[in-house]
């Protein structure tokens, strides 16, 4: 049962509006309006085709891109429901949450990342935010989906805030600042990044931890990196294993790990309710504004929780993301990825006519080119990454 909108969860009819001004919807709110256009965006059809932890080609049930935004905004909309928050909203964030992954999950990340280090590097979440202001060209009167402030605020700040008030970066972007994506873009439209994102946004970030962790256990087990009993090592999912064997002692090993996700999902939902209740009841925010300013995020997991989380992230580092199937597998890829961007830097006509520059612009920069590539490949599938490598290159890695 949903509760009531709560007076700090954000009102599409107060919302601060499109940075392309049109007409409104006589069907749908702003957020639905959001939620719809990134469901019906290129970039997200492409996530059916990008990697998760296993490329796409290895198996038809391990999770990819796309069957984990999916199940991100499952979760996101359950607690969305349960906190009396807008769910169209919640949905957004979490759908639009990874579309600016390149092909081969992490591994290509990285790949980017250095190819594009002296032009301001690759970040999924300022890509994210390229594609959805500039990338996606869908409409005759903007690049870009034009999404609401409040779509695009929860995409960049989803995870906290940027900067502090003097302008600094900080957290994870104290050290090389704030991607150059994000940066460039609030001289268009400001998106506030020293204050936290709606609750909203929290929610679709916490859902995000949720599934990886359930489910990367779920195809961990599905491809025989580990064993149900090997997790007995931490004491939440011990507990729950225990539970689940005095419960059903004849259970196959298949479903005796379905049901230990099941229930570390459930788990992990409700502990991030009693955290967010027991934090709103103590800070009373009374508006989408009072939660942007109250200094710390209001969604999280109570702190015996967040450590019990933190050890199934460490167990599946060691065990799954670190395992030297998975390592040589996406070593191959970043392979592919280094390849692919330097065939393209040194012979741009490989390019497709509508990634070359414009005729007539004989003034782009070295970053400008660089960038271009980096978008090109950044919206690659992991399938496509692979044909192209095979139409340049003489060999290329099977990746199994």
């Amino acid at each position: 049962m949903a509760a009531p909108r709560a007076l700090y969860a954000c009102d599409p009819d107060r919302s601060s509006g499109r940075l392309f001004a049109e007409p409104p919807s006589k069907t749908r709110s702003p957020f639905r309006r959001d939620c719809d256009r990134v469901i019906h965006s290129t970039a997200f059809r492409r996530l059916k085709h990008k990697t998760q932890v296993f490329v796409f080609h290895e198996g038809d049930h391990y999770r990819t891109r796309l069957t984990h935004t999916l199940e991100v905004a499952q979760i996101a909309r359950a607690l969305a429901r349960q906190l009396g928050l807008d769910e169209d909203l919640t949905e957004t964030l979490a759908l639009a949450h990874d579309l600016g992954h390149p092909p081969f999950g992490h591994a290509g990340e990285r790949a980017l990342d250095a190819c594009l280090q002296a032009h301001g590097g690759f970040n999924h979440n300022a890509q994210t935010l390229r594609i959805v202001t500039a990338l996606e060209h869908r409409y005759p009167e903007f690049d870009g989906l034009n999404l609401t402030w409040e779509s695009l605020e929860g995409i960049v700040k989803h995870n906290g805030p940027l900067t502090g008030a003097d302008g600094a970066a900080v957290g994870r972007y104290r050290e090389h600042g704030i991607p150059c994506g994000i940066s460039d873009y609030m001289a268009t439209y400001d998106l506030e990044l020293a204050s936290f994102a709606s609750l909203e946004a929290q929610v679709a970030a916490i859902a995000d931890d949720i599934a990886y962790d359930a489910h990367d256990i779920d195809d961990g087990l599905r491809a025989g990196l580990f064993g149900v009993d090997d997790l007995k090592v931490m004491p939440l999912t011990a507990d729950m294993i225990a539970a689940i064997d005095k419960a059903y002692p004849a259970l196959d090993e298949v479903r005796r790990g379905a049901e230990l996700v099941r229930e570390l999902i459930s788990y992990l939902i409700g502990a991030v309710f009693s955290e967010a209740g027991r934090r709103l009841q103590a800070a009373q925010p009374q508006s989408v504004a009072d939660v942007r300013n109250h200094g710390e995020v209001l969604v999280a997991f109570p702190p015996e929780v967040a450590r019990a989380e933190a050890e199934i992230k460490a167990f599946l580092k060691l065990r799954m993301y670190r395992h030297s199937r998975v390592m040589r597998v996406m070593g191959e890829a970043e392979q592919i990825v280094f390849d692919l961007f330097a065939r393209y830097q040194g012979t741009p006509t490989d390019l497709p006519p509508e990634w070359l520059p414009p005729t007539g612009s004989d003034h782009e920069t070295e970053t400008g080119r660089a960038r271009r590539i980096g978008n090109f490949i950044a919206g690659m599938t992991d399938r496509f990454a692979l044909t192209e490598h095979q139409r340049l290159f003489d060999s290329t890695p099977d990746l199994r």
